[in-house]
Parts: structure tokens; sequence; C-alpha cells
């Protein structure tokens, strides 16, 4: 997460969105006075100690808004990037598994684990992005939602609502894998799109081949 007082903007960080990439091109424009949370280049933490003790930047707009006065979260653009769901849990799942020899052979048996279980359910790599944007009714909170698959095009849309100048992103703490398609049969398909059923039609994102 980025707070810039200086040039008024929010910007959520969904994960597995290309969120270090746009974190890294936003700093280099921020103030003194701006606020980051991120912990894994670094550690640094909003001064809000009720989010700090999150110890990551992946914070939601429902757990920020109440921490700032009104007229500032009225006021500022707030922004956040979304990618398909189909293929953000696969990213997610091979950046989970990293290092882990054996997972490509594997990977479908454990995604199909992983989205039933509970625990990967509620981690913020796998927590719908809709966590991430939406108010408690579930509607969207943000003012832009930037997507993944048009991500330079979304980022110069977003400098040139806060008034800062564009630059091309860089691939930051990037999983590497196939096409998501390969990794999918119709029972994990099934298992994914109701598990991200909200992003599925929040976002306005299908299954694609």
């Amino acid at each position: 997460m980025i707070i810039s007082h200086k040039h008024r903007f929010i910007f959520f960080a969904v994960p597995k969105t290309a969120t270090h990439a746009v974190r890294q091109a936003l700093r280099t424009h921020l103030a003194a006075g701006d606020w980051e949370q991120q912990t894994l280049f670094g550690e640094q933490y909003l001064p809000i100690p009720e989010l700090a003790a999150m110890k990551h930047g992946h914070i939601s707009a429902r757990q920020l808004k109440h921490h700032l006065p009104q007229g500032t979260w009225d006021s500022y653009f707030k922004f956040g990037f979304v990618r398909n769901p189909f293929d953000r849990f696969v990213s997610a799942c091979f950046f989970l598994n990293r290092g882990v020899q054996d997972f490509q052979s594997s990977a479908g048996s454990f995604m199909k684990q992983a989205v039933r279980r509970p625990r990967f359910q509620q981690r913020a790599l796998g927590r719908p992005q809709a966590h991430y944007l939406c108010d408690h009714t579930g509607e969207i909170a943000v003012d832009y939602v930037g997507r993944y698959e048009s991500l330079q095009a979304s980022f110069d849309h977003i400098c040139k609502e806060i008034g800062i100048s564009s630059s091309n992103l860089s691939r930051k703490n990037a999983s590497e894998h196939d096409s998501y398609a390969k990794y999918y049969d119709k029972e994990l398909r099934d298992l994914v799109a109701d598990f991200y059923r909200d992003d599925l039609r929040l976002f306005a994102y299908e299954w694609e081949r």
C-alpha cells in the first residue's frame, strides 16, 4: 500500500497483479511525508499501529477507510489492479511453490487442495481481489481499477489522473509458469470459478483459452 499526501492518491496492492512493479514506479515520486507499507523488499509500515501489525502491505479498502479522515478518503484518488482470477490463482500457486522440485508434476492436485483449504483462502495471496477493492457492502470502493492484462496502459492512465510522469513498468517478483489453461481440468475450473465468483462478476472476467 502507498498513501501519497503530496499527490493525493491511495494505491491498494492486490497480490499477484504486478504490485511490485507498480510500487517501484510510484515510489520515485513520493515525498518525505508520504506513507508506504510493504515487507518483501525491506520493511516499511504505515503510521497506523493496527495496520502496521498486519506485517504485510496488502491492506484492503475496508480495513483502511475508518483510519483516515473522511475528507482524505473522499478526495484522494484510490486505485488498484486486478487480474483474470484463473490466471492469478495459477500464479499464486507457483509463487508459493517456488523452489519445490516436484511441484510441476503435481500442480493440478496441489491446486485442487489449495482452493478448498481455508488456510489458503484466508492468506493474502489467496483472497479474492474483491476483498481488497470493495467495501463492506461488496461494492467497488476505489475510483479506478487497472487491469494486469493492459498493465502499462492502465498505469499511464493512473499517472495522468494523479499528475505524475509515467514510466515503463518492469517485471518484479513474477512467478514462472505456462499459460494458465494448461493446468486446469473441469473440476479445478469449477472450483476456482466458485471461490472467485465475485472477482469474475465485478471485474468482468471469464475463462479464456
